[in-house]
């Protein structure tokens, strides 16, 4: 039986090239790597799941290359490149910092500087999750990171720059990663999917990128967890099934309802979704989100503000045209204030019912007084 690698490792990237979505940064440390203008110390520092271990890596990896690509890759194929790939590198050392975060674990890093490299450039030190370090190993690392010598390079990862010393922070150059786009995520997915022989609906990737926030890490566990479940053929029934994720279709519906004086089947579609065992917070924010869907959906300009296939962006203009901007933006503004109360609500289920009534009455009383004008 062959051992299951999961997505994130099996296709984690091995060059600038192959990182999603952080191209900006990436080009940076390639004109570092190809001008030799390579700081003594970086600080990664971003979400979870976008990037910042892997870009790191793939950093020490290209110091170390004995023959760079002309754009400036690990070759991957000499023997610097072969034993990173091998987790056999002698001159790249990785801290996990959540679990060695004392000052006795950073005095020894330092000792351990002193010695130099083996038969590569660098000694290249990267240390996850650097924000757990205490006070005291912080200082005890002071010194060596301002004045290290020529051969150590020191690379820094953080999802939480705000805890990190601003000693430190005015040593390293500072690279911010960014939230990668659903559009990247889907894309990537759509490759995963091609090399695992899995025929998967664009809808239900997009359904799986939506879901991991931004995370492309989060994104290939769930897909992983998705072909688990519903075998090679996902379907968007079956992705929404499986996450528990409300059908957009509802939203629609919804939407007509309140639009068309009909608020007793919007209050009985609601009463179907939550007894589904749908969430009540998750719906309302959901609703949120389709209004504000559809107010960028109103205006060309704000269309490609809208992360959706192209079929759900057809229907959302079509129903954008149903009413003016200020009712979506008053139906906007009663879901994101029942979103805020939902929690500390003790009639849960009756704060969503009067949030859509709320919005079918502000439609009604915009008719009613867009008819007395007439007249």
């Amino acid at each position: 039986m062959d051992t299951f690698i999961v997505s994130a490792r099996k296709y984690r990237p091995t060059n600038f090239h192959s990182v999603v979505g952080q191209d900006a940064i990436t080009t940076t440390l390639k004109n570092a790597v190809k001008t030799g203008q390579v700081a003594q110390a970086f600080l990664f520092c971003g979400p979870r799941g976008v990037g910042k271990t892997t870009c790191a890596r793939i950093l020490a990896k290209a110091l170390n290359c004995q023959h760079l690509t002309e754009d400036c890759e690990p070759c991957n194929e000499c023997e610097s490149c072969r034993a990173f790939n091998e987790s056999a590198a002698f001159n790249v050392f990785e801290l996990d910092a959540a679990s060695k975060n004392s000052v006795e674990d950073i005095r020894d890093l330092v000792k351990q500087i002193r010695v130099p490299p083996q038969g590569a450039s660098y000694k290249i030190y990267i240390i996850d999750e650097v924000h757990m370090l205490s006070t005291q190993a912080f200082n005890a690392f002071l010194k060596t990171l301002e004045e290290p010598p020529a051969y150590a390079k020191f690379i820094l990862a953080t999802t939480e720059k705000h805890k990190i010393m601003p000693t430190i922070l005015s040593r390293c150059q500072v690279y911010d990663f960014k939230r990668i786009t659903e559009n990247d995520i889907v894309k990537h997915l759509q490759y995963v999917a091609e090399q695992e022989h899995v025929t998967a609906d664009i809808d239900a990737l997009r359904m799986v990128a939506t879901k991991a926030d931004g995370a492309l890490r989060d994104a290939l566990s769930i897909f992983d967890q998705l072909v688990t479940s519903v075998g090679k053929e996902v379907t968007y029934q079956k992705a929404a099934a499986h996450l528990n994720v409300l059908d957009i279709s509802n939203f629609f519906k919804i939407t007509d309802y309140v639009l068309s004086d009909n608020v007793s089947d919007a209050l009985l579609l609601l009463d179907d979704i939550l007894a589904k065992g749908f969430d009540g917070q998750n719906f309302i924010s959901g609703l949120a989100t389709h209004f504000r869907n559809l107010l960028m959906a109103q205006n060309p300009a704000t269309q490609p503000l809208l992360e959706s296939s192209d079929s759900v962006k057809q229907q959302l203009q079509v129903q954008a045209r149903k009413a003016d901007r200020t009712l979506f933006l008053r139906a906007l503004e009663l879901t994101n204030l029942c979103d805020l109360n939902y929690k500390d609500a003790h009639n849960k289920r009756l704060t969503i019912e009067l949030c859509l009534m709320q919005i079918n009455a502000n439609y009604i009383f915009k008719k009613v007084r867009q008819s007395q004008e007439r007249r």
